[in-house]
């Protein structure tokens, strides 16, 4: 801190009066917050919370461009990013996050809750028609939502907010090639390649708008690369506009892509992308299972998973059946693996509550003492 403070006094001039005060505010940043690789925290969040802290312990505030030459000097060497979806992003501090024992973590969670709360329920089920296949529309919040009022703006904060306990600095790996021995009848090598590439483009949006935690823009990407065929005849607000089919139905025609599901190297290709692609999601949303999470967040990661198994079925409803059984299968895996982790999470902290206590140590301590082990063996 002092190091801090001496920088920041032959860079602005400050005064005697002036470095005491910044000395608590440094203090409160080093208190609540750490460096971490690969997370990142909202510029105006953090600016928020310097806000609240400073208004609880009546302090004078000092503004958004002195706050953030505060942070540089007391976290060296952190980066500023743009991150979010288009029309959404905001500036970031990448590489720095709220700590798990900080009480902030519980005001994120109570200002989530308090929007919920408050934000009616035919706003929720509201969204617009998709307006691009390998991206996220305008205006979108992850519960597919259009922005606009203070309650939805407070859910995107907490969307943000999230983020930080993510690993979004991983990238999906190569996929490997497809092994094939024979083309099959109506297709050619140049098919392949374009479903490699769609299939790439496909998992690549995925994994972008779980970074983004746009969970329920994971069902209209599968409606797209899919071609989903509604039963009954779509509203307004329904599926996915023919327009964005166009592109993807040029590059690779619905009958050559079923065509291909039918073959056996295709569907085992197809497989092993998956698994790479669902492990990383896994590493992406839980990166340590040990670690604090928010329980709104563990909370939303297994709706998503509790959500994924209807969501594909519905999406390949004319796709062949075998590529079905496969698709679903894995996905089901993955959802499997995202309740285990959250599950084992849950009883992580409970047990780290417990093991902070020091009294229910005592007490479990005594407890084991008068166990008589002679007569248990």
């Amino acid at each position: 801190i002092e190091m801090a403070i001496e920088t920041l006094q032959k860079s602005d001039g400050l005064s005697t009066h002036r470095s005491s005060l910044l000395n608590s505010h440094l203090q409160w940043l080093l208190d609540n917050y750490e460096t971490a690789e690969g997370v990142s925290l909202p510029r105006s969040t953090l600016y928020n919370h310097y806000l609240r802290h400073c208004q609880e312990h009546k302090l004078d505030p000092v503004n958004a461009a002195s706050f953030g030459k505060l942070i540089r000097s007391i976290f060296m060497g952190l980066r500023t990013r743009r991150l979010g979806t288009r029309g959404n992003s905001k500036y970031h501090y990448y590489g720095i996050r709220v700590k798990p024992d900080s009480p902030l973590n519980r005001l994120q969670e109570d200002m989530q809750y308090m929007a919920m709360r408050q934000q009616p329920m035919q706003q929720k089920q509201r969204y617009k028609p998709v307006q691009k296949v390998d991206g996220v529309p305008d205006g979108f919040t992850g519960s597919g939502q259009q922005t606009g009022t203070s309650s939805e703006q407070t859910i995107i904060a907490q969307s943000q907010h999230h983020q930080q306990f993510l690993d979004a600095s991983r990238v999906l790996p190569e996929f490997g090639e497809v092994e094939i021995s024979s083309l099959p009848d109506g297709t050619t090598l140049e098919d392949i390649k374009s479903l490699q590439s769609l299939y790439r483009e496909h998992c690549e949006a995925i994994v972008d708008v779980i970074v983004n935690l746009q969970f329920s823009l994971i069902e209209k990407l599968w409606q797209t690369f899919w071609r989903y065929s509604p039963s009954a005849p779509a509203d307004d607000t329904a599926i996915i506009e023919l327009s964005n089919l166009s592109e993807i139905e040029s590059r690779l025609p619905k009958g050559k892509l079923i065509t291909l599901c039918k073959n056996e190297s295709i569907l085992k290709w197809m497989c092993n992308c998956d698994h790479v692609m669902y492990q990383a999601l896994v590493e992406i949303l839980i990166p340590d299972v040990l670690r604090p999470i928010p329980s709104a967040l563990t909370q939303a990661i297994r709706n998503f998973a509790k959500s994924l198994e209807g969501w594909l079925s519905n999406a390949m409803n004319n796709i062949p059946q075998r590529m079905i059984q496969s698709k679903v299968a894995t996905v089901s895996a993955f959802a499997q693996t995202l309740r285990r982790y959250t599950s084992l999470n849950h009883l992580a902290q409970a047990a780290r509550a417990v093991l902070q206590n020091t009294s229910q140590i005592n007490q479990m301590i005594s407890d084991l003492n008068r166990v008589d082990f002679a007569n248990v063996q």
